[in-house]
C-alpha cells in the first residue's frame, strides 16, 4: 500500500478532511442532485474555482447557523466553485468558535447601525427599561443578525481576494523555481 503525500502539509490536511465525490454522491440529502456533484470541474483546484469556493464557504458560514455545508455546496454548483473547499471553509464557524463570532457580529452590527448613538446616550439599556427585557433581547438579536450579514459579505469578498492572491503567489513561485532550475541546468 503506497501512501501518496504531497509536498505541503496543508494540501495533505485538505485531502484528509474534505469529503470525496463518492461520499457526497451517496449522501441521502444530496441524492437528487448527485449527478451535478460528480462533475469533475467542481472538484479540481484551479485559479478560478478555489477563490470562488473560499468566498462561498465564508458566505455560507456566516449567513446561516445550521446547514452551512449544504448551502455552500449548493451555491458552488451554479458558481462553478470548488465544492470540497467551499464545504471545508464553512468550519470557520463551528460550535466552539460561534460565541466569539456572535460577539464580533454584535459589535459589527452596533458599529454599522450606530444603535446606541441613534437612541441617545443609554441606547439598549433605555429600551430595555422602557419596554421590557424582551424588547432589549430582540434589539440585541437584530443587531447581531445584521452583524452576521455584514460579516458574511465582507468575509466572502476578503476571502476571494486573499485566495486569488495566494494562488497567484504560489503559481509564480513555482514558475520561478522551474525557471531557475532550467537556467541552472544549461
Amino acid at each position: 500500500m503506497t501512501d501518496i503525500r504531497s509536498k505541503t502539509f496543508l494540501s495533505d490536511l485538505i485531502r484528509k478532511y474534505t469529503p470525496t465525490r463518492e461520499a457526497m454522491a451517496k449522501n441521502k440529502y444530496l441524492a437528487p442532485i448527485a449527478h451535478r456533484f460528480l462533475s469533475p470541474e467542481l472538484w479540481r483546484f484551479t485559479r478560478r474555482s478555489v477563490p470562488r469556493g473560499v468566498a462561498l464557504g465564508l458566505f455560507a458560514a456566516f449567513i446561516v447557523p445550521v446547514g452551512q455545508i449544504f448551502l455552500a455546496a449548493f451555491l458552488a454548483l451554479p458558481a462553478r466553485a470548488n465544492v470540497p473547499l467551499s464545504a471545508l471553509v464553512t468550519f470557520v464557524t463551528n460550535p466552539f468558535t460561534f460565541p466569539f463570532w456572535a460577539v464580533v457580529a454584535n459589535r459589527v452590527g452596533n458599529f454599522v447601525l450606530n444603535v446606541d448613538r441613534a437612541m441617545g446616550s443609554g441606547g439598549a439599556t433605555e429600551l430595555a427599561d422602557d419596554k421590557g427585557a424582551l424588547a432589549g433581547f430582540f434589539e440585541l438579536a437584530g443587531v447581531t443578525a445584521f452583524g452576521f450579514v455584514v460579516l458574511a459579505i465582507v468575509s466572502a469578498g476578503l476571502g476571494y481576494v486573499l485566495a486569488s492572491f495566494i494562488w497567484r503567489y504560489k503559481v509564480a513561485r513555482k514558475r520561478n523555481k522551474r525557471l531557475r532550475k532550467i537556467s541552472g541546468a544549461s
